[in-house]
């Protein structure tokens, strides 16, 4: 067994010399994302420039059935990048090329590490920009990986809307491409749609073609406090059944507000149930969906706006909205963030949310609630210590409750995190029928099982 890992590791080492690494601290630093799991150390970690490399790494590691972890930006919630003590740990952080942008057709082709903001820093003078932001600095290819979405998915849909197509490198060593940059195609299987959300269990995205969106004309960010939960998201209700145009709704209750009041320093802000409200278009739209957006908030007795009259405060606010999760962890130190991520239908919204809060109190967790809640779905970002088991077994217990509710109302166990390791049990109850079609295409495209094994669903 030594003499084959020293092999293995050789054969590595000649092909991509001090690219690739069995130290330590590489091994560390690609050990897990942001998630609740223990590191697990791969034996290597290996750092390929080109998609011709990309593919080179898998054929070594498929004929010696030695696992792999595809790595972005580590920044997901769930396990699926957690090391492999068994396989090694494939880094794309040198993939990092806006390829080519199309600014009069849409659309632009960029390598796997690109995040989402070194893409708009690149597109600013081009009059577009990429819509997608999940908040945390995530790369394009992970966030296909995971089907991700973010705060302006009510307006923009998700990673699956702006997807046109994909470079994978499957679990054989084979390069394919996927899709195209028209706007609409019917050539065949839609396999782009099969790997967005596949979290490297069939392949590595070493590429992403993607639609671009035209900066609007007009931005307008307002927040408006609630007296209660309740009429914060009955306003968000009213304003997505009006049909009325937005481009971004976020709820914080009142307890996620007073600590991101703290921790962004929003002086000005009050801790109470709260929305966030962003508005793109013209002058005269933003104008008229504004007006209407007001009244809503007014008849469910919430205060006067309060504008980002800048482009500043406006970064400012949204700013502290993506820093939740930070601002969550740093109330107590050595602690971990549990994160949930459930998605039910707009009408069913309130029930599901006044069922945790409810649950939150019974369970006596330190779990503030936000939430993209134009499309349904909401996170409780929920504090413990990792050292104390107790404490992790109520929250899964708390958790099992939520994920049985959210599926009573025809929602589902994960709207934008994804599967990893921490869900599998949930997909199998939303989706027990669809397990064994999953599992057969797995089979068939990696019989070996080399790709990100474990995750999303087991194969026996």
């Amino acid at each position: 067994q030594y003499m084959s890992v020293e092999t293995f590791n050789n054969k590595l080492t000649s092909l991509l010399e001090e690219r690739y690494s069995i130290s330590e601290s590489a091994r560390n630093n690609h050990a897990r994302g942001e998630d609740i799991f223990d590191p697990v150390l791969p034996l290597g970690v290996a750092f390929p420039n080109t998609t011709e490399e990309v593919s080179q790494i898998v054929k070594i590691c498929n004929n010696h059935s030695v696992p792999i972890v595809p790595f972005g930006m580590g920044t997901s919630l769930e396990g699926h990048v957690l090391g492999n003590e068994k396989g090694i740990t494939v880094s794309l952080e040198k993939m990092n090329s806006i390829i080519e942008v199309n600014a009069e057709d849409f659309d632009c082709r960029v390598e796997a590490y690109v995040t989402r903001k070194q893409l708009d820093e690149h597109l600013r003078d081009q009059g577009v920009f990429f819509p997608i932001d999940p908040g945390a600095e995530a790369t394009l290819a992970g966030m296909a990986a995971t089907s991700a979405s973010g705060t302006m998915a009510v307006r923009y849909g998700t990673m699956k809307t702006m997807v046109l197509g994909l470079t994978v490198v499957l679990p054989n060593g084979d390069t394919i491409k996927t899709g195209g940059r028209t706007k609409k195609t019917s050539a065949g299987y839609n396999l782009t749609g099969l790997f967005i959300g596949s979290e490297g269990t069939l392949g590595i995205i070493t590429e992403v073609h993607l639609r671009l969106v035209p900066i609007p004309e007009n931005i307008l960010s307002a927040v408006c406090h609630f007296p209660s939960l309740e009429s914060a998201v009955a306003t968000v209700q009213e304003i997505i059944q009006y049909g009325i145009p937005i481009a971004r709704i976020e709820l914080l209750n009142a307890y996620q507000m007073e600590i991101s009041i703290k921790y962004s320093k929003l002086d000005h802000l009050e801790s109470k149930p709260t929305l966030f409200y962003e508005f793109h278009g013209s002058e005269t739209a933003n104008k008229e969906s504004v007006s209407l957006v007001e009244e809503i908030s007014n008849n469910n007795g919430g205060s006067q706006f309060k504008w980002a009259e800048n482009t500043e405060d406006r970064k400012k606010l949204w700013k502290a909205r993506h820093e939740v999760y930070y601002s969550v962890k740093a109330l107590r130190p050595n602690t971990r963030v549990y994160t949930t991520d459930a998605c039910v239908p707009i009408s069913r919204l309130a029930e599901c949310i006044k069922f945790t809060e409810e649950k939150i109190k019974e369970y006596g967790l330190e779990a503030p609630i936000v939430g993209h809640v134009g499309d349904g779905n909401f996170h409780c970002t929920v504090l413990y210590d990792p050292k104390n088991e107790e404490e992790h077994k109520i929250i899964r217990e708390f958790s099992n409750e939520l994920i049985n509710k959210t599926l009573e109302l025809d929602g589902t166990v994960t709207g934008e995190h994804g599967i990893g390791i921490n869900k599998k049990e949930y997909l199998i109850k939303q989706h027990k029928d669809n397990i064994p079609l999953m599992q057969m295409i797995k089979k068939n495209i990696d019989p070996k099982n080399i790709m990100n094994p474990g995750k999303v669903f087991d194969i026996n």
